[in-house]
């Protein structure tokens, strides 16, 4: 009976030991992954990270192409200019995360998708015989449409906030608000970046067309005397 008993609070000791254990273990990995949050968070908040975001910014603008040939509406020329400054700076930003985020990786695979669909659209209308027409495909009610219109409004709020983060469409909610969390703090130094640039580029334009007036405003030289 007393060495029942003896085995009995040896085992409850263990698994008090194991259970301390293994609570101090998940405090640790908890305080591990605040500290890398807060590490992250505070790196998109720093003047160095900005000045290399934007200095990176800088040479991929130079090489982006902004004057396409003109289309038949100047809207559809700011659009496209729009469009390229849009993924270059966000393309840009993901360089700068180095791939260690969800959002950053999604960014980077998209392009790369994008470059496979434009090329593979290419071929099908080179092989694809003139005057052949394609019957318009008929509209589908999507089922994931309307299962969403029945869920609750949390869920709801969750899942448009995991397509608003790329690649966080089909994550659980912890991954999303660690990857909404840190692509917030990244998209806000863009911003600053981008503003900052904007204002020494139309700083550096006014100053040259002022300089410019003021020559052509200049009297002419005197003609030197006979």
């Amino acid at each position: 009976m007393a060495s029942t008993l003896i085995s009995n609070n040896v085992v409850s000791n263990t698994d008090r030991s194991r259970k301390k254990k293994k609570k101090k273990i998940q405090a640790r990995d908890q305080q591990l992954q605040q500290h890398e949050e807060d590490k992250n968070h505070n790196k998109w908040k720093s003047e160095a990270q900005q000045q290399i975001y934007s200095s990176k910014l800088l040479q991929t603008l130079s090489q982006v192409h902004l004057s396409p040939p003109p289309p038949p509406s100047a809207t559809v020329t700011a659009t496209r200019r729009g469009r390229a400054v849009r993924e270059a700076a966000d393309r840009v930003l993901a360089v700068a995360a180095k791939g260690k985020t969800r959002w950053s990786r999604a960014i980077l695979t998209n392009r790369l998708k994008l470059k496979f669909q434009k090329k593979h659209r290419k071929q099908q209308r080179v092989v694809s015989a003139p005057g052949t027409s394609r019957s318009p495909k008929k509209p589908r009610v999507s089922v994931l449409r309307l299962k969403g219109k029945s869920l609750p409004a949390v869920q709801r709020k969750v899942r448009v906030l995991g397509r608003l983060v790329p690649g966080c469409r089909k994550q659980p909610l912890p991954v999303i608000l660690e990857e909404a969390t840190d692509y917030i703090a990244a998209l806000e130094m863009q911003v600053r970046a981008m503003t900052t640039l904007a204002n020494l580029l139309s700083g550096s334009t006014s100053s040259s067309s002022s300089s410019s007036a003021s020559s052509s405003s200049a009297p002419p030289p005197p003609s030197p005397s006979s």
